[in-house]
């Protein structure tokens, strides 16, 4: 294996640093980046309403569990809009959230009455298309894309990074344990298990989750916060698909996310360059083994990847009321385009 020159490292990462913090500049109160994606192909004429009285029909609670909605104006300080999951009110919404999971692929899960004028439909998504494919029969059906993507009409990340007002000292908590990895969905054909099955011989990794060591709900950050690096492995590899596996498990437990997922360009445009371990960074699984011994044993270097904390603090993943929001918020611009997606299932893949 190549020799890994820090010094060098250290330079990349702190100019990648001072890159990061001028193209992600955040919105403190929205969490969204002031810079907005490029939206995806549409058309049409555009339609003006005041910001009130929008309702918002869920079309069905998402993955069939309810949960508390909230109101806009506490969550995200905007106009509150009448978010419902009754479905008497589809002749009257202006909007209908659709979640894609809930289609189950039948068309018939749709609504099935004759659309209002102007309700816009709104396709809400946060599986990655490899879980959960998107048929053609969604072409030309919905007006708005609500996904974590940031070429989203409605960008709805997992997480995002807040611009701290002022520097703050960073006090990282003990450590006593290395590596981590909690997994439920365990596919022994898929890359992560295979790159797991070869890091297992040179490094020692806990793995929680079904049929392994046990990770219950109220002592999940608390029994993950014992490691100083976790293993956040994708189940599929997508453009800005960031999960949980980052925003929760590592950052909310002060573990270094080791990462396997899109190219590590694509983490650095929603997380500083000096914030994880991409595993492409390594010739092999064992040339990742032998560096996470060697920040192990150097505590300096170790604690490098905490110093973006003192200027950005990590925020999500956030409730259901939440993203709900957003798209209340998006309803509530002054002018909004009514348009339609031709081609749904080609652009998410």
């Amino acid at each position: 294996m190549k020799a890994f020159d820090f010094t060098y490292f250290s330079f990349s990462v702190g100019i990648s640093g001072i890159v990061f913090i001028y193209i992600r500049s955040v919105n403190l109160d929205l969490g969204v980046p002031i810079l907005q994606p490029p939206q995806p192909l549409r058309s049409s004429p555009l339609i003006e309403k005041t910001i009130s009285n929008f309702t918002i029909l869920l079309w069905t609670w998402p993955f069939g569990v309810c949960s508390h909605i909230e109101k806009c104006s506490r969550l995200l300080g905007i106009p509150d809009c009448h978010i419902t999951i009754e479905r008497s009110w589809y002749s009257k919404a202006d909007a209908v959230l659709i979640h894609h999971f809930d289609l189950y692929g039948n068309p018939k899960r749709l609504p099935q009455e004759p659309r209002p004028l102007s309700q816009r439909w709104i396709w809400f998504n946060l599986e990655s298309p490899t879980s959960h494919s998107v048929q053609s029969f969604l072409d030309n059906r919905f007006n708005l894309t609500m996904t974590y993507r940031r070429d989203s009409d409605i960008y709805t990340p997992y997480g995002w990074m807040e611009v701290l007002p002022q520097k703050q000292n960073v006090t990282i908590p003990p450590k006593s344990k290395l590596v981590a990895w909690a997994v439920s969905n365990w596919k022994p054909d898929s890359r992560r298990v295979k790159y797991y099955e070869e890091l297992k011989k040179y490094l020692q990794v806990d793995i929680y989750g079904r049929h392994r060591l046990p990770l219950p709900q109220d002592q999940h950050l608390s029994t993950l916060s014992h490691y100083k690096f976790y293993l956040a492995f994708e189940n599929s590899i997508h453009e800005d698909y960031i999960t949980e596996k980052v925003w929760r498990n590592a950052f909310q437990s002060w573990a270094v996310p080791v990462v396997l997922g899109p190219p590590r360009e694509n983490y650095e445009r929603h997380i500083p360059p000096d914030s994880f371990i991409h595993i492409d960074d390594f010739p092999s699984a064992q040339g990742l083994a032998n560096f996470l011994h060697e920040l192990d044993r150097n505590t300096t270097r170790y604690e490098s990847y905490f110093r973006w904390r003192s200027w950005l603090k990590p925020n999500g993943p956030t409730p259901w009321a939440f993203k709900f929001c957003k798209a209340c918020q998006a309803l509530q611009a002054s002018l909004v385009q009514y348009q339609t997606i031709p081609d749904l299932s080609k652009w998410f893949k």
